[in-house]
Parts: C-alpha cells; structure tokens; sequence
C-alpha cells in the first residue's frame, strides 16, 4: 500500500482527486491556466461550492465552479463538477452518472469522478472516461476501510498534452492529516482542498495564503 502523501509528491498534475477512508473524505483541485488557478472552496448550507477568487479574470466558468461536495439525506456526495448537482436531485448516485459523460473539453475529455460516502460507512467510487468514441462508466463498491487506509481517485494519470485519464481501480493508500496532504500537492499547481475527517471540515486555499 503506497503513501497518500507520496503519491501527490510523486506527480505535479494529477488534476483534481478524491480520497474516501474511514470517517475520512479529501478532495482537492488544482490548475495549469490562469482561469483553473483562479479559484477558492467556500462552505455553503449543505458542503462546499467553488467560487473566483478574482471576477475580473474568469474567462470561463463552465468547467470550474461548482458545488464539488453536498449532502444527500444521511449520505456525502464528491466529484469533480456539476454531476453532484445532478446525483443529489435524482437522489440516485449510479441513476444519476448513468445519465453523464467526461467533461467537453477535447483533447484532454477529463473525466468525472465521482464518490458517495453512506451513513453506515460504506462507499462507492466512480469515474466516467472516454473510450473508443464513448463514456466507459465504472465504479466501485467498498462496504468498509480498516483505520488509516483510504482509496484514491484522481482526473489524470499526470501532466502530459493531452493530458493521460486516471487508469484502474481506486488506489490503496496509507492517509496522512490534512496538513501534510495540503503540503504534499505540488506547490505550482494546488489551488484547494477539502478535507473531512469524522465531520470536521477544514479548507485549505492557496489564493487566500492557507
């Protein structure tokens, strides 16, 4: 089982990532352009939503602000854009996917991650991704995480033009606080991080010097 921590030291732009363990949720993003740089989380009533740290230089918001994580009754829903809009009305979280595809930005296709952290503990991990022409959808059912082991999920395998989608199942990992996850991002491209950890929820934003 590899390190959490040495995994994102390990790999500049892994884009936006989920991490799902025991009375554990983190999720991050990050950016190359100035449009994905220029943001922050923000708490709202139900989870976070993302929002411009400077108006005056978005250029387009479709792909970056969104509410990356809501609750859904006794459930927690993550991912990496608007699809946590479209899983908490249709209050179904494989119903709702069924229903999207990879993000419309060729040639990168970025995929969607998406994770749903149940009341009794349990887990489902999803990514949808381009294949041959289509959206291949998977996902991944966990019915319980030993203390100290989560599993990962990123957009990107790591940098590259286009950019190489995440490969194979969710990745076992060793977790680590959220202070060395925050640390452990590459230092150009992080922007923000969420971190929950038995309820409590912390924002990390590097426009806001945190």
């Amino acid at each position: 089982m590899q390190k959490l921590t040495d995994i994102l030291r390990n790999n500049t732009y892994p884009g936006r990532g989920i991490v799902v363990g025991k009375d554990t949720v983190y999720y991050f993003i990050m950016g190359r352009s100035e449009n994905s740089r220029n943001r922050i989380f923000e708490l709202t009533d139900d989870g976070i939503r993302t929002s411009a740290f400077d108006e005056s230089k978005v250029e387009d918001p479709s792909l970056i602000i969104y509410h990356p994580v809501r609750t859904m009754g006794g459930a927690l829903v993550v991912t990496n854009g608007d699809q946590t809009d479209t899983i908490v009305e249709k209050g179904c979280f494989r119903g709702a996917l069924m229903t999207r595809q990879y993000e419309p930005d060729a040639p990168n296709n970025t995929p969607r991650i998406s994770a749903i952290v149940n009341a009794d503990g349990s887990f489902e991990l999803s990514i949808l991704k381009e294949k041959d022409g289509g959206c291949l959808r998977e996902f991944f059912s966990y019915e319980c995480c030993p203390e100290g082991k989560g599993y990962f999920i990123s957009t990107y395998q790591g940098d590259g033009k286009p950019l190489p989608s995440f490969a194979g199942e969710p990745i076992e990992v060793e977790l680590a606080g959220p202070d060395e996850v925050w640390e452990a991002l590459n230092a150009d491209n992080k922007v923000s991080l969420y971190s929950n950890i038995r309820g409590e929820v912390r924002l990390f934003n590097k426009n806001l010097g945190e």
